[in-house]
């Protein structure tokens, strides 16, 4: 009889996806992120927590606004960074032209895929938590599974794709419950 090995989960967070739920739902609540992580991860050894998001957009002569906002990003990276076993995966904004929406990310989900199949497929984790509902993700979740990596989405509902919903094994809402555990007091 093979001795079943301990879960070591990654957790993955796509940084964009949970600062629109925090702005748009919870009133802009502040988070504790390590917090977060160990409760997301409860019952697993966490390898790693996997932060993604795109710093602010800088001109090449920066607005006082513009320069400000790239600031208080610069401190959230630095204390995020400081946690331990933590990791942030920058990707980069471009101009759309379109005046709804002027900026799109740049290589996000690309990193975030990357990072979700080399553990898979190294069998370093074998539970990845996944918080995003970005459909994008799916080929990844698919390589994930497919070398036996339990894969877990926590989604926001009404805002996350069917298919990535679907794909997943196992889900955990993000709601009032799982916001006031890890709220900053």
């Amino acid at each position: 009889m093979t001795e079943r090995r301990p879960e070591k989960a990654a957790f993955f967070i796509d940084g964009g996806y949970l600062r629109a739920i925090l702005r748009d739902d919870f009133e802009e609540v502040e988070i504790n992120f390590l917090t977060l992580s160990e409760e997301l991860c409860r019952g697993c050894e966490r390898f790693r927590t996997y932060y993604y998001i795109c710093p602010p957009f800088q001109s090449h002569n920066p607005t006082l606004e513009e320069q400000q906002r790239k600031a208080e990003m610069d401190r959230f990276l630095y204390n995020l960074r400081r946690l331990p076993r933590f990791e942030v995966r920058l990707g980069r904004l471009r101009r759309t032209g379109n005046p709804k929406h002027p900026y799109e990310q740049k290589g996000v989900d690309v990193l975030l895929s990357i990072d979700l199949t080399q553990l898979s497929v190294s069998h370093t984790v074998n539970h990845a938590i996944l918080l995003s509902g970005d459909s994008d993700f799916c080929p990844a979740v698919r390589v994930a599974k497919d070398n036996m990596t339990l894969v877990t989405l926590v989604y926001f509902p009404g805002k996350v794709s069917d298919e990535l919903f679907n794909l997943c094994d196992e889900r955990i809402p993000i709601d009032k419950d799982l916001i006031d555990k890890v709220r900053l007091r």
